[in-house]
């Protein structure tokens, strides 16, 4: 079973020489320890940062450089730094590659909900209602079940939602999915020591599977 930083370091795998990539807040703010070597990106935060690099080590943090979610990191040679409307600007014109975000829940024709829980209280969807409607390809970061055990990979969204139809994969604590162009979730990877039955007893919403599924590799 894969730990955050599991799920962070698969994913990084996903992204491409010369990918613009935007990391969300939660565990998409990890991958960014993992950018395999000889892979040239730059990741974006959509506070307005294009170049950000891992996170500083403790005793060489600069308050200054923070990323959406708040959190102190670095940037690489070369980054530049701009207002949120410029960000957003470049989100909205689809110069971003790859959105790589959190989520509550997933649903098996691609929906995601991600901001929202009824009855408590948030400040809003923010920047996540401009990178669903705009990204090329957005992978989402999350855990498979809730606190309660429940599955998240579902038919149908419960919570409001915060994009239709938009993502494309899913990493979570037991595999990588695929969304399946007519619908439901195509197991491509189990993590290590995860069972098939497992997974299965994990998810709700369809599950699509090969004949063998490969084991992730470390």
């Amino acid at each position: 079973m894969l730990d955050k930083d599991g799920i962070a370091k698969r994913i990084a795998k996903e992204i491409k020489d010369g990918y613009y990539v935007n990391l969300g807040i939660g565990i998409p703010t990890l991958v960014a320890n993992y950018i395999p070597n000889g892979i040239n990106v730059a990741l974006q935060s959509e506070n307005g940062l294009l170049g950000m690099g891992p996170f500083p080590f403790e005793g060489e943090e600069n308050a200054d450089l923070i990323n959406a979610g708040k959190q102190t990191i670095t940037t690489l040679p070369g980054s530049s730094i701009f207002d949120s409307a410029e960000s957003f600007g470049m989100i909205r014109a689809q110069k971003v590659d790859l959105t790589i975000l959190g989520a509550m829940e997933v649903s098996e024709n691609g929906d995601i909900a991600n901001w929202k829980i009824p009855g408590k209280m948030v400040k809003g969807m923010g920047g996540a209602m401009d990178l669903v409607a705009s990204a090329k390809n957005i992978i989402v970061a999350m855990q498979h079940v809730n606190q309660a055990g429940e599955s998240k990979l579902l038919p149908a969204c419960t919570l409001p939602l915060t994009g239709v139809r938009c993502v494309k994969k899913i990493v979570t604590e037991l595999g990588l999915f695929e969304v399946h162009p007519l619908g439901g979730f195509k197991l491509l990877e189990r993590a290590p020591g995860i069972s098939i039955n497992q997974i299965k007893n994990a998810t709700a919403g369809k599950l699509i599977m090969d004949t063998e599924v490969p084991e992730m590799e470390a």
